[in-house]
């Protein structure tokens, strides 16, 4: 009897050896040599301000550098800003720019996709954490056709040529200087660089992981990415995940000022002295206008849920939610209209007055009406439950 062909993602792929022997080498040391040598031994306050110092500067490398500035070019950055980034970029040893930043796009235009996301979490939680790096699949294959921008990048080529020799040198030439400063190298290394490493990789592939399948979903269900205030303080705001999906070219993660999103804060202050610029910011309409769409479909299915039950209640529900909606879809049209009236007034030149104008405040209070009308919708659905 013929069987039914597997699917080529889930065909047993090669081992990618050189990662294979990576994991080993930090991962080994880091659960014997380092358990043993913090009793016998034990790290002083420089080796422990050092490791700090380089932890953060590796994790916001990656979140500020190779995700927000390089992979959704969310941000314009000063060289002077782009070479620390990707010096310590490479000390995360998660590849180089180029190949990272082309793979992470991949990410994004197949989210979920088990045969074209490299690490879809469709695929299981260890595959989307790791095990896509361990084996060669097919969904890894690199295509440098959707990164022609950073080809174009001397700074990202540059390390992409020499990236060998900048990950060793940082990841072991500056833990061992650090450590022939203090007078503990073996201490320095292990602290410095194997703890630092392992500790810096495993944050950056909680997002890939457990931020699509551990928290809330406010602004779309299109996909699995969530949003966790937990993951947000040991992923440097990268953990406001279910924004980021839907909202990607967006410099910021965290959008409340309550939010914790280290990342936005350093590329904003940076703005500050020149070192970054064309900051991207989505519209607060536009958001609003997700978070409420979001809490229709909640209501809608929430009260369809009950739709059995004989509660003249739900009818009532229903009616207000439809009268909601009717109220929404007039809020969008009037919005689009102030689209439509500041695009023209930029083609004559007005933009100054379009600031100043009347517009302005309408919008405003378009944006209002959005976050009255959100709470009403929450309303409805809670009382549906």
């Amino acid at each position: 009897m013929p069987q039914t062909p597997t699917p080529l993602s889930f065909e047993r792929a090669p081992l990618n050896w050189p990662a294979v022997i990576m994991f080993v080498l930090t991962t080994v040391p880091a659960v014997t040599i380092f358990p043993w040598y913090l009793i016998t031994v034990g790290f002083d306050t420089f080796e422990v301000i050092s490791f700090v110092l380089l932890l953060g500067a590796t994790g916001l490398s990656i979140t500020a550098g190779y995700h927000r500035l390089w992979a959704h070019r969310a941000y314009e950055a000063h060289p002077l800003m782009k070479i620390p980034l990707m010096l310590f970029g490479a000390m995360a040893l998660q590849n180089s720019i180029l190949i990272w930043a082309s793979m992470h796009r991949v990410h994004h235009k197949h989210v979920d996709d088990e045969d074209q996301d490299p690490y879809s979490a469709k695929r299981g939680l260890w595959f989307s954490h790791m095990g896509w790096m361990l084996r060669d699949y097919p969904s890894s294959a690199l295509d440098f056709k959707n990164a022609r921008d950073l080809k174009e990048d001397p700074i990202v080529m540059f390390q992409h040529r020499h990236y060998l020799a900048l990950a060793l040198g940082m990841n072991f030439g500056l833990p061992a200087l650090l450590g022939w400063i203090n007078g503990d190298l073996w201490g320095s290394l292990l602290l410095a660089g194997v703890m630092r490493l392992v500790i810096s990789q495993h944050v950056t592939f909680f997002i890939n992981s457990l931020a699509h399948y551990w928290g809330r979903q406010p602004y779309t269900d299109a996909n699995s990415a969530r949003d966790n205030d937990l993951l947000a303080l040991v992923t440097y705001g990268e953990g406001y995940h279910n924004y980021h999906h839907l909202f990607q070219w967006d410099y910021r993660n965290g959008i409340r000022w309550w939010h914790f999103d280290p990342t936005k804060w350093l590329i904003a202050a940076s703005s500050w002295v020149g070192l970054t610029r064309n900051l991207k910011r989505v519209p607060n309409f536009v958001v609003q206008r997700a978070l409420l769409q979001r809490q229709f479909e909640v209501a809608r299915e929430r009260i369809s849920h009950s739709a059995g039950e004989t509660d003249p209640r739900l009818a009532r529900l229903h009616g207000l939610l439809e009268q909601e909606w009717q109220h929404f879809s007039h809020t969008l049209a009037e919005w689009t209209q102030l689209q439509t009236e500041r695009f023209d007034a930029a083609k004559q030149q007005l933009a100054d007055q379009w600031e100043n104008s009347d517009m302005r405040k309408r919008l405003r209070a378009l944006e209002i009406t959005l976050r009255q009308q959100n709470a009403r919708v929450r309303l409805l659905h809670l009382q549906a439950a």
